[in-house]
């Protein structure tokens, strides 16, 4: 058992995450490798200021632009859309890890035997005209569907048809524009010895362990509790989560971490014992000051946020207004190791405006010139990375 104070344990997840004192990624390469190290990352099509996935890269990666994911997903194919925690984007090397997932898809896909006519009817679509999105294909259909390895559902024939055939594994997106899915062959852009490739772990217990063992990694420190950082693992209850993390610390594929004043037992990676040995030294990193997106892996477990940084957040954009206590999208503020407060960002790009339009700090923060000054580094690196040109601070 590693004895943490809160402060180092707060070290270790910012800088495993890239959030504190120099950029560990850069560029394209650095998008690369860091959605390799947390295994995915979410995606979600609301754009407000960025999509999630952007916003996620924005705080971490040294000149990141929106483009370098997009080539990543849509010209290198390294990476790819694939449900994982909720929709996501994963390398593309994981795709073999959930072939368990498009099997259950395809046996999923026999309750609905009037689809069968209908997939034909999309092969050869895409076959002459190439890659299609649900508003390109018209067919004739109407009936309820729900899909095996997400949420989507719907009553729309070629929504359905499309999505089912994405949950079987027989489709890919090719691309999007703005939320809008266009959907090829999966086969022409997966390599054969992946998209043909057995799955790999045969065993339950053992798939349970590479995925939750994933999650860890994705988000630093976890404990064996439940969590929204597990979600989407399916079958994980209490009891298996218990064998796998009795097992993986057995097998010295994790640590136990126990942090001051923590009643929980928190876990890392066993390959990140060498960034535990950093902030056992106590170091002093540069400060910097980043927006965190509202569905970042950093914030994932938001009860493990509260208890070690203090920090309370809730993404209300579905909760109604009258009842919303901050704002509809609104960003948690990360200065130095500290979560700082929270910022209501608009992106006006027919104005080319980055609006601020409003900033609510924690308890007991109390902006000063040099706090002031990294916060408008931040924005103007934030309006930066969605191609605005002039700042508009509406309120602090």
């Amino acid at each position: 058992m590693i004895q943490l104070t809160n402060r180092q344990a707060r070290q270790f997840m910012l800088l495993k995450h890239g959030l504190l004192g120099e950029y560990q990624f850069t560029g394209k390469q650095g998008v690369l490798d860091f959605v390799r190290q947390v295994g995915c990352i979410q995606y979600d099509p609301i754009d407000v200021c960025g999509k999630n996935a952007e916003l996620v890269l924005q705080s971490r990666i040294e000149g990141f632009t929106k483009n370098m994911l997009d080539e990543l997903l849509y010209t290198d194919r390294l990476l790819i859309d694939y449900p994982d925690k909720n929709l996501a984007i994963i390398p593309v090397e994981d795709w073999p890890y959930f072939e368990r997932y498009r099997q259950v898809a395809r046996q999923h896909a026999k309750r609905y035997p009037e689809m069968e006519k209908l997939t034909v009817q999309v092969r050869a679509h895409i076959h002459k005209y190439g890659a299609i999105s649900s508003g390109d294909l018209k067919l004739d259909g109407n009936f309820a569907w729900q899909s095996a390895i997400h949420w989507s559902s719907g009553n729309n024939a070629s929504r359905s048809v499309l999505e089912q055939m994405y949950s079987t594994g027989e489709l890919i997106i090719h691309h999007k524009k703005g939320t809008r899915k266009y959907y090829d062959i999966a086969e022409k852009y997966i390599p054969p010895d992946l998209l043909n490739a057995p799955e790999p772990l045969v065993d339950e217990l053992d798939h349970y362990k590479w995925r939750v063992l994933r999650r860890i990694g994705a988000v630093g420190l976890l404990w064996n509790r439940a969590s929204d950082a597990l979600l989407h693992i399916w079958g994980l209850k209490a009891e298996q989560r218990n064998e796998v993390f009795r097992q993986l610390l057995q097998e010295a594929r994790i640590v136990a971490i126990d942090v001051e004043q923590m009643k929980d037992v928190l876990y890392c990676r066993m390959e990140d014992l060498p960034l535990i040995e950093v902030v056992l030294q106590n170091p002093a990193p540069k400060l910097r000051c980043e927006l965190i997106a509202p569905l970042d892996n950093f914030i994932w477990d938001r009860k493990l946020i509260k208890e070690l940084f203090g920090f309370d957040y809730t993404w209300e954009i579905y909760t109604p207004p009258a009842k919303r206590k901050f704002g509809y999208y609104v960003l948690p503020l990360l200065y130095g190791e500290s979560l700082i407060g929270r910022a209501e960002i608009i992106a006006e790009r027919k104005a080319r405006k980055l609006v601020v339009k409003n900033i609510w700090y924690e308890n007991g923060v109390k902006p000063t010139k040099q706090l002031r000054a990294a916060l408008n580094n931040c924005f103007q690196a934030f309006a930066l990375f969605n191609g605005l040109e002039e700042i508009l601070k509406l309120d602090n």
